[in-house]
């Protein structure tokens, strides 16, 4: 019962909340968006997702310690994912049209600039948050660390930097997996973060 009057709370809480984004302050007082349907005034206010999951039961305190730390790694990482992902479709139509010799001067030049802006702050991560940082990249771009870095910078660079993460226990090749039960609640720990829900 209790479950499901915070369940209520929540949707009205994320109604009222759209209702105040849905209104504008003038001078003259509040407008809010409507429409005209058969005569009647309706008001209009969009709802933002709210996902509601069965709970989690932790069989013990490991698996739910596990949990938590996850949904530090997807907050700490989620951004950089959604960052990589940006950067990737700039480059991608930028790159249009360019030769072949372009690409790969116009991509060291990229890959300095961007070392230098970010890696004092990549360095940061726990070797977890990299691991789950690379999870994240597929699921954002469709696409593996390793196959990334083949494309923008050929095959030898793709083999060295598999190589240097397999030593630290890494993988650029692993990618999202909805299948893998652990992917499932990496997936959902994502959707709540992003509603704002988590």
């Amino acid at each position: 019962m209790t479950k499901r009057i915070l369940h209520i709370l929540a949707i009205l809480s994320a109604f009222f909340s759209s209702v105040c984004h849905a209104s504008e302050s003038t001078e003259e007082g509040t407008v809010f968006r409507a429409i005209v349907e058969n005569g009647d005034t309706v008001m209009v206010a969009g709802l933002p997702t709210l996902y509601v999951f069965p709970p989690l039961e932790f069989k013990n305190e490991k698996q739910e310690k596990f949990y938590w730390r996850t949904v530090r790694d997807v907050k700490r990482t989620l951004p950089w994912a959604k960052l990589i992902g940006s950067m990737l479709r700039d480059l991608h139509s930028q790159m249009e049209g360019m030769s072949d010799k372009e690409k790969k001067a116009f991509m060291k030049q990229k890959e300095d600039e961007i070392y230098k802006q970010y890696e004092p702050m990549l360095k940061k991560l726990t070797l977890r948050q990299g691991k789950m940082l690379i999870t994240l990249v597929d699921r954002e771009c469709d696409m593996t660390g390793y196959e990334i870095v083949k494309e923008l910078r050929g095959g030898f660079r793709a083999f060295f930097w598999q190589g240097f993460a397999k030593i630290l226990g890494a993988d650029l090749k692993s990618g999202f997996d909805e299948t893998k039960e652990e992917h499932q609640i990496v997936n959902r720990i994502i959707l709540l973060v992003e509603s704002g829900q988590l």
